[in-house]
């Protein structure tokens, strides 16, 4: 499993860790990963994803797992949301 956000497309970023003597050595700053189940309520059905603490706010502030897709940009969402976008998308046009 790659260590990215499936909402945000948030990843690892490096930087340095700083010693008191002011030494620098590499380190990598990783996600906040989270599994987590979402339902979607147009299609009525659970999806479990692997999203960071920040997306998880950021899909509650917007109001749930649909209306964030339906707002996010197709660049950032991984194969499995966009299959889901695309589900939401289908399932309101139908409707």
């Amino acid at each position: 499993m790659s260590r990215v956000c499936e909402l945000t497309g948030k990843g690892p970023i490096t930087g340095n860790n700083v010693s008191h003597a002011n030494n620098k050595t590499r380190r990598r700053f990783l996600p906040n990963l989270n599994e987590v189940t979402l339902i979607s309520d147009v299609l009525g059905q659970s999806f479990k994803l692997r999203i960071s603490a920040a997306g998880l706010r950021s899909v509650d502030h917007r109001g749930g797992l649909d209306s964030y897709l339906l707002k996010a940009k197709d660049a950032e969402l991984s194969d499995n949301a966009l299959k889901i976008k695309k589900a939401i998308v289908k399932a309101q046009a139908a409707a």
